[in-house]
């Protein structure tokens, strides 16, 4: 099996217009961190949106939220919380980000989930011409716009860094 058959980048690859899909890059080595994908792709640490799963906790129940951040600076979590409306918003752990989006930490893709997942956007990405995401696997990532971001996620757009 190809990297590009593996299951997750399929999804991603499904999720994603034709143009864009063929565009994915598996690379040699697993890109888990903003810096190392960066480096992987030449660009700006900025250029690549992370992938932060959160657990959104309202009222005691907690749903998947999805937080796609510039790489060169950390969501601030109470900014975060009072955007979307929740008490509070968690760091979420692996099983729960696997089980909401299909995906595995270091290669959660902003589509391709089971079930669509409540979004915001980072509006530091839109300085960017050209943004970098995850395909649904670690070694595997896609260029897009800021606006294909939006759009194809339905993200809310939004100031995350404190």
């Amino acid at each position: 099996m190809s990297a590009l058959e593996h299951p997750g980048i399929r999804k991603v690859a499904e999720a994603l217009p034709p143009a864009t899909a063929a565009r994915i890059v598996v690379l040699p080595d697993a890109v888990r961190t903003a810096a190392a994908a960066a480096q992987a792709v030449g660009v700006q640490v900025g250029a690549i949106a992370n992938s932060l799963v959160f657990a959104a906790v309202r009222d005691g129940e907690a749903a998947p939220l999805l937080v796609l951040t510039s790489g060169a600076h950390r969501a601030d979590t109470s900014l975060v919380a009072a955007l979307v409306g929740a008490d509070a918003v968690k760091r979420a752990d692996p099983e729960f980000v696997r089980e909401h989006t299909g995906q595995v930490i270091g290669g959660v893709s902003p589509v391709g989930h089971p079930a669509p997942i409540e979004t915001v956007v980072d509006e530091s990405l839109s300085g960017y011409e050209e943004i970098w995401a995850a395909a649904g696997h670690p070694h595997a990532v896609y260029p897009t716009t800021f606006a294909d971001l939006v759009a194809l996620t339905g993200g809310r757009v939004a100031a995350v860094k404190a």
